[in-house]
Parts: C-alpha cells; sequence; structure tokens
C-alpha cells in the first residue's frame, strides 16, 4: 500500500513555515534542501523538515494538508512544538 505524507518545513525555528503533501517525503525534501524546487522555499531558505505526518490515503492527505493551511499560525506552531520541541530537522531520522 502506498503511503502519502503531509509535512512542515521551517526555515528556522519559529521562522517561516511551508506546509505540503507528497508520496516519497524522503526525494522532495531533498528537492526543497537542494533549491530544486522553484517558488516559495527557495525564495525564503525553508529547508528544515520539522514534522510530517503519514496516511495510505491520498485524499486524506490533501484535506489534511488543507486543513493544516487554514491553521492560525500558533495553532501550526503548537503542532511542532508537540512533536518536534527542539525543531530538530527530521530528514536524516528518514533513514
Amino acid at each position: 500500500m502506498k503511503s502519502y505524507y503531509v509535512y512542515i518545513l521551517a526555515s528556522k525555528k519559529n521562522g517561516t513555515l511551508y506546509i505540503g503533501v507528497t508520496s516519497d517525503l524522503i526525494k522532495r525534501t531533498e528537492e526543497h534542501k537542494n533549491n530544486l524546487v522553484d517558488g516559495f522555499t527557495k525564495k525564503y531558505n525553508v529547508h528544515n523538515l520539522v514534522y510530517f505526518e503519514t496516511t495510505n490515503n491520498i485524499e486524506s492527505a490533501i484535506q489534511r494538508e488543507k486543513q493544516l493551511k487554514a491553521w492560525r499560525r500558533s495553532w501550526k506552531l503548537d503542532l511542532i512544538e508537540k512533536e518536534n520541541p527542539m525543531w530538530s530537522d527530521l530528514y536524516e531520522d528518514l533513514f
């Protein structure tokens, strides 16, 4: 069964946030980290994977992405702080 990921990248602790969805979290994070993706994350230097969720349903992943994007910034920060209080880059933990 295929997995889908909703993820949050940050420029630094309490910095600029980016929320996305992907079926390949390692590849997508690498693309962001190496500025292979033109746009927001490249422009604002948003490269640290600070939060992610996994699901087996693409519709659920897209719905959750939209939900998180609609949240207040303080709620997003609280979500990250609860799961990753040190704001560690979780990318290395994927291996």
